[in-house]
């Protein structure tokens, strides 16, 4: 296979994606190309030496944003036929729906997993910003109050703030695990977009 050859099929393997992102990818590999040709290969080799057309179209989909993916894949590569609309309009009652409760599962599940990531941080500066109360009552109570409040809210106050900074650092452990959860799903949902079978 020769550089126009493997340009070809990798913007075959692009389709559905918008003309400037698959310009800029086929733009990538042939520097990628050219380069290798500089270093002394053939351009037979230089191409066999790359991946194939349809793994590097997985790798460079998968790197996309999640809507720009579904987009891609979701455009038909050929018009559809007067049949295939009739189809899809006799089923929509059905097909619609479930797609709208698809997307709203996902949804759910993604914003759940950052609302617990703010609602770990909430819950730290809520105890942070309850020792600072505390302390401001500890000062009060040096004028107002027996030494016995002024104790009680200087512990409070050494409490609340040994509390937050060390759930700081246990919710921070916790997000960043929450965080790749995050990556993680929007990943899998890809996958499910980009089949290995498009890749032949």
């Amino acid at each position: 296979m020769n550089k126009a050859d493997f340009l070809a099929a990798l913007r075959q393997q692009l389709r559905g994606l918008s003309e400037s992102d698959i310009e800029k990818s086929l733009e990538y590999y042939s520097e990628s190309i050219d380069d290798r040709i500089e270093d002394g290969m053939t351009e037979e080799e230089a191409v066999a030496d790359m991946e194939s057309p349809a793994e590097i179209a997985r790798q460079i989909l998968m790197d996309m944003p999640l809507p720009k993916v579904v987009k891609a894949k979701a455009r038909p590569s050929r018009p559809l036929r007067v049949g295939e609309i009739v189809l899809l309009a006799v089923g929509s009652p059905v097909w619609v729906p479930l797609a709208l409760a698809a997307v709203l599962v996902f949804l759910a599940i993604y914003v759940t997993i950052w609302a617990l990531v703010v609602t770990f941080y909430a819950v730290d500066f809520s105890f942070a910003a309850s020792s600072l109360f505390c302390l401001a009552q500890a000062g009060i109570s040096l004028f107002t109050r027996g030494p016995v409040q002024v104790m009680y809210f200087g512990g409070c106050t050494l409490f609340l703030f040994g509390a937050a900074v060390l759930l700081f650092f246990a919710f921070n452990a916790l997000s960043g695990h929450l965080i790749q959860l995050s990556k993680n799903f929007i990943q899998w949902s890809k996958s499910h977009f980009i089949k290995k079978e498009d890749a032949r």
